[in-house]
């Protein structure tokens, strides 16, 4: 495996770049660009790279299921760090054009959602088609294949091309979300404002199977950040869920959280404990829920079996 090679959504000048370009250990990376999801995850999961820069949200269209999907398949892979990244779009041309001259425009479909709004008011007519990356948007303009592309600024220049209109964006505070990811190890310490993320499968289809699933969570006083369904591919009616906890494995009341859904479920796939990106420390704590209680509980409990429980 190549430790020191990380691969990432390409080509060159993605927000995926942009965000990858924001971790100290990224100046020290071979940082590789690929054309898909699954390509810069399997580089992984084949030993080419030790680890994979993907989209996994976006906080306007939702969840990028080609990452979910594969996180939730496949040999395992775990989550060791994640980025926020602020978005904004620019209408990249080719050197010379207007908005009159724009026909056909493209980006990822992710981007299409955030400009949906500002291409009905400015270019009503114009002809949307979907690109693999943003950055590949802007590379399909400069061979002449569409007049624009929604991408982030800074790829303009990577492909000789002009930003026509900057600082698009329907929602001013858009964010989407990234996540590096590796083979399973060791999972790092906690810091005290941490995420902790897996894949759920539920046992079977029964009236409150669902609700049996949060209630792991909701009487341990572990706080859900995401919770995403996705079709397994078993048929109509099958699900998976990806689950986003407040706190880290390493605190008990996750932990138990955790057990609990091994206990009641086929199959849980830990997708690892990683730092908040946001770094807030949560404050959802219920009383009874830190680990000094859980640990006073237990102690009581040997005490109870040994004949020296408190009156």
């Amino acid at each position: 495996m190549s430790a020191t090679r990380y691969t990432y959504l390409g080509p060159a000048g993605t927000f995926t770049e942009a965000a990858l370009r924001t971790l100290p250990e990224a100046a020290t990376r071979e940082l590789v660009p690929l054309a898909t999801v699954p390509l810069v995850l399997d580089a992984v999961r084949g030993g080419d790279a030790s680890g994979a820069f993907v989209p996994i949200e976006n906080s306007v269209e939702g969840a990028v299921t080609a990452t979910n999907d594969e996180l939730a398949a496949g040999a395992p892979l775990m989550i060791y760090r994640e980025v926020l990244l602020p978005i904004s779009f620019a209408l990249l041309v080719r050197p010379g054009t207007d908005l009159a001259g724009i026909k056909t425009v493209t980006s990822h479909p992710v981007a299409q959602a955030q400009v949906r709004r500002w291409l009905a008011a400015n270019l009503p007519d114009a002809q949307w088609e979907s690109a693999a990356s943003n950055a590949d948007g802007a590379r399909l303009v400069a061979e002449g294949r569409y007049d624009g592309a929604f991408a982030g600024e800074f790829a303009a220049p990577i492909y000789g091309l002009d930003p026509l209109v900057k600082d698009i964006a329907d929602a001013q505070t858009a964010t989407t979300r990234f996540v590096l990811v590796g083979r399973p190890g060791r999972v790092s310490s906690p810091t005290g404002a941490d995420k902790t993320s897996m894949v759920v499968w539920l046992p079977d289809d029964h009236p409150g199977a669902l609700l049996e699933l949060l209630q792991e969570f909701a009487v341990r006083g572990v706080n859900l950040m995401r919770i995403e369904s996705r079709p397994t591919g078993e048929g109509i009616g099958n699900y998976c869920f990806l689950i986003d906890c407040e706190g880290h494995l390493s605190e008990r009341r996750v932990a138990e959280a955790v057990m609990g859904l091994k206990r009641i479920c086929p199959q849980v796939r830990f997708l690892g404990s990683y730092p908040r990106a946001d770094r807030q420390v949560s404050t959802h704590r219920r009383p009874g829920t830190s680990d000094a209680e859980f640990t006073a509980a237990a102690d009581w409990l040997s005490r109870c079996l040994d004949g020296r429980a408190d009156a």
